[in-house]
């Protein structure tokens, strides 16, 4: 099998994959937005998901000549290796979860913040266990000050959101129609359901809205994207969407170190003679348990939809053509920058290739540039939106510097 050993090579996988992992939440971001049902979006994925595992296990893991010490996926197959199996399917359950709950964190609190925190609770906790786990080959004194510095980040993501709501909420206060022959304008409530719901009559009673595309960050676009979208959030409380996002985060924050058990051993669960678990076997088992997680809870949310989403059935998904090609490519894309992570940590420490969590940096150009998130905005927000990238990009540099080298 191929095995990444050198740290320039680490690297290498570590950026790939922080382009790939950074860029499939846009996609199913631009789908839910688009209102397609997330249930049918997240069946798609796990597909392809699954399948960029069994890709990377055939060709990766099949490379070379199969030896004792450093066995190809399909010899271990056999193998009596299921301790270090279970770690790994405990840590694709952990992610499954995780990616389930990002999927409506991203329509509460928008695709950038949802990603800077889970990325930043991922690194705090995460790296942290890592670092333990891999018998501190990491630079403590690199490694923690940038471990702060995504603790920072966390809390200026909670910011961005509380004053980015505050905006919307001001724009949709202020948004005002001529009611019945054009007498004066009236103020909207500065409840968002209430100013939904006024909004939406006078479009209907003077046709406002439907000559002209809206201008990303007015409150004219925040009304049509809700109406387009397919989980509904006006009206729905901000801590709601925190504690998804939060959720989230925990969850991934678990899923690297349950990897780095079944491909180390550092518990000593395998028997005297077995062979550690390869990266790309490692992953096989990963992806697997991610997928039937995913295919039960998603089959069960057609059925019984959480957070007021519309209902469906087998066949309704079965026959929703539109975006499924997109579904299919962020599968690929979370699929292979899962497996290159995983090839980066095994060979320069997993505390380091949790570097990877700079994907907020990726997302936060797709929200901006694609989905307008943040346009018209106080110039507080920007401050705190600034402020929040810096740290980020500052606690990244400081990461991928402590770097070690796996014996």
């Amino acid at each position: 099998m191929y095995v990444v050993e050198s740290k320039g090579g680490a690297i290498a996988c570590m950026l790939l994959a922080l382009f790939f992992l950074g860029t499939w939440p846009a996609i199913l971001t631009l789908l839910e937005r688009r209102g397609r049902l997330p249930q049918h979006t997240y069946l798609d994925y796990t597909i392809t998901n699954l399948l960029a595992a069994v890709i990377i296990a055939f060709t990766f893991g099949e490379i070379g000549k199969s030896t004792h010490e450093k066995p190809n996926f399909i010899e271990q197959l056999t193998q009596d290796n299921w301790p270090s199996v279970l770690f790994a399917m405990a840590g694709g359950i952990v992610l499954s979860l995780g990616n389930l709950a990002t999927q409506y964190a991203w329509a509460f609190v928008g695709l950038s913040v949802t990603e800077v925190i889970t990325s930043s609770m991922t690194v705090v906790i995460g790296t942290t266990l890592n670092y333990f786990l891999d018998d501190k080959i990491n630079k403590a004194q690199i490694l923690f000050p940038g471990v702060g510095c995504f603790l920072i980040a966390v809390c200026l993501g909670s910011a961005v959101h509380a004053s980015n709501a505050a905006d919307n909420r001001t724009k949709l206060s202020s948004y005002s129609h001529d009611y019945k022959n054009g007498e004066g304008t009236k103020s909207i409530s500065t409840s968002n359901e209430a100013s939904l719901e006024m909004v939406w009559k006078g479009d209907l009673e003077n046709g406002v809205g439907t000559a002209e595309k809206a201008k990303f960050g007015t409150a004219h676009f925040l009304i049509e994207l809700e109406k387009k979208r397919s989980i509904k959030v006006f009206g729905k409380s901000t801590v709601l969407g925190l504690g998804i996002t939060f959720f989230a985060g925990v969850c991934f924050s678990l899923f690297s170190p349950a990897f780095n058990l079944a491909t180390n051993d550092q518990w000593h669960k395998l028997k005297h003679g077995v062979p550690h678990l390869s990266v790309y076997t490692a992953f096989f088992y990963f992806s697997v348990s991610c997928f039937i997680v995913a295919l039960i809870l998603n089959i069960t949310f057609l059925f019984h939809p959480v957070l007021n989403t519309p209902k469906s059935s087998i066949k309704a998904y079965l026959l929703d053509w539109n975006g499924r090609g997109w579904a299919f490519l962020a599968g690929f894309l979370c699929g292979f920058g899962n497996g290159l992570q995983f090839m980066g940590g095994q060979a320069a420490g997993y505390a380091a290739a949790d570097a990877v969590q700079a994907l907020p940096l990726v997302s936060t150009f797709w929200g901006i540039v694609i989905f307008g998130e943040y346009r018209r905005s106080s110039r507080r927000t920007y401050l705190c939106l600034g402020s929040m990238l810096f740290m980020f990009i500052v606690a990244v540099a400081v990461l991928m510097a402590s770097s070690g080298h796996r014996k």
